[in-house]
């Protein structure tokens, strides 16, 4: 017998993984943005910005990996919403 698979359990899932690295990128660079308009030079920033974490330099294939992450998002996220709703019993607990 096949097991059905949950959509939003894997979305679940991959939300955290693939949301962390996003979310460093998008805050190391408004934050050396900020701090470089203020004369705060701060090039360990921006080699973590750009995937530069010390001992693992993703750098060349940085923008790929977020690229990658973000189309993961957005297809889990799609065939979640768009896969078969449910029933008002399972939807609502009562």
């Amino acid at each position: 017998m096949r097991s059905k698979v949950d959509p939003r359990r894997i979305h679940r899932l991959l939300v955290p993984v693939c949301a962390l690295p996003l979310i460093l990128t998008s805050l190391s660079g408004s934050l050396y943005g900020t701090l470089t308009d203020r004369g705060v030079e701060v090039t360990w920033l921006l080699k973590m910005h750009t995937g530069n974490f010390g001992l693992f330099n993703l750098q060349p294939y940085y923008s790929t990996i977020l690229g990658v992450l973000i189309v993961v998002l957005a297809l889990s996220g799609v065939v979640m919403f768009s896969g078969i709703k449910r029933t008002r019993s399972e939807s609502s607990p009562s």
